[in-house]
């Protein structure tokens, strides 16, 4: 066994290796990881440490330059995956009475229509939109509406194939919805039917990564809510490049209710829809 690969328990990371880790995560996710986050990272880290049986952080600083896989472990276990259904749903109402309509009025019935939520964590937004849409927008049939949630975190993709959600996530939908989108509680839990989970794809993508965003086609709509408030200015840009770049002209972009496109990139036009904020790529 190599040197600092032991049983034994992961040594505390120093100032300069928490700084490296933090420059990695930087260059591999985009987010920003201050003093403020330093316990939160070290607990998981000495997790994925002892997991892994590297007691020194050197080693384990190695591990994560050559060995992707270990990178993306890493990766899972830092970002954030706090969602529900129905999570700013004012959005949701703009997109069935006002984004939409105004994105197939010159398309033909049978058209193709995509709308991206990225990151989806979990899948939360993605059987969100799609639910929403079949409640609420009297055309979801006559066009061909593609729904892709995209994610870094590996894990969370694995959850949304799954579409399994406990009571918290679910407290916001009415009954009936969960009724007719759920099958029966078991478990504390509850699983979107068949037919809704094969209705939606996921995939892995990396909003500050443009081979990856541009692997993903472009779309109509895109929901890229809460994510880049864990960015620095640099990071906002390129997230902000690569979401123009994939968004159709005419497409909209939707964006958490703290953040703003509007000292990232003026090439979006903020419109207001009634009581939500969006952004439109002209």
């Amino acid at each position: 066994m190599g040197a600092g690969v032991t049983g034994g328990a992961p040594e505390a990371l120093t100032i300069e290796e928490l700084s490296q880790l933090c420059a990695l995560l930087r260059r591999c996710t985009g987010m920003i990881f201050g003093e403020k986050k330093r316990y939160y990272l070290e607990r998981r880290i000495a997790a994925l440490m002892k997991t892994a049986g590297i007691a020194d952080a050197g080693t384990y600083l190695l591990a994560l330059a050559n060995d992707p896989a270990e990178r993306q472990k890493l990766i899972n276990a830092v970002t954030v995956n706090e969602t529900y259904f129905y999570r700013e749903d004012r959005q949701f109402a703009a997109l069935s009475e006002r984004i939409l309509p105004a994105i197939v009025q010159d398309r033909r019935p049978g058209d193709r229509v995509r709308i991206w939520s990225l990151p989806c964590s979990t899948g939360d937004e993605c059987y969100s939109i799609a639910i929403w849409l079949l409640e609420n927008w009297a055309l979801v049939d006559a066009y061909l509406i593609e729904i892709v949630g995209s994610d870094i975190d590996t894990r969370a993709l694995a959850a949304a194939r799954e579409g399994r959600y406990g009571t918290r996530a679910l407290s916001h939908l009415p009954e009936s919805v969960r009724a007719a989108y759920f099958e029966s509680e078991h478990r504390h839990e509850r699983q979107i039917i068949q037919d809704l989970r094969e209705s939606v794809g996921f995939t892995q993508a990396n909003i500050v990564d443009r081979q990856s965003m541009r692997a993903a086609g472009r779309f109509d709509v895109i929901l890229c809510r809460n994510l880049l408030i864990y960015f620095d200015e640099e990071g906002r840009r390129a997230a902000a490049e690569n979401l123009y770049d994939a968004l159709n002209p005419g497409g909209f972009l939707c964006l958490g209710h703290s953040e703003s496109m509007a000292r990232i990139d003026p090439r979006f036009t903020l419109v207001r829809l009634g009581d939500a904020i969006v952004y439109r790529r002209d």
